[in-house]
């Protein structure tokens, strides 16, 4: 395609990232969470290292939490919810 072709689909709405963010949510995410979930079990389950595990296992929540906020947009209404906690 030419630039000009390309600009003309921009302009009018064609173009966007809804299908590669589609792909990322349904496919590159379970992927990433089976093999996390693969490397704890054979990190700490093979060595009987239990608190370990669940020390990891914590960060990855906290990852989780953080692509969750990405992924529904819904940070402005958790920092409204924040701020009323604090203005009362």
């Amino acid at each position: 395609m030419t630039a000009f072709a390309l600009e003309a689909l921009a302009q009018q709405g064609e173009l966007g990232t809804g299908g590669v963010r589609a792909w990322i949510l349904d496919n590159a995410v379970p992927l990433l969470l089976l093999a996390v979930a693969l490397l704890l079990l054979w990190l700490g389950g093979g060595k009987g290292d239990n608190a370990g595990v669940m020390r990891r296992l914590a960060g990855v929540v906290v990852a989780l939490a953080i692509i969750g906020l990405a992924v529904t947009n819904a940070g402005p209404q958790i920092g409204q919810w924040l701020a009323g906690l604090f203005r009362g």
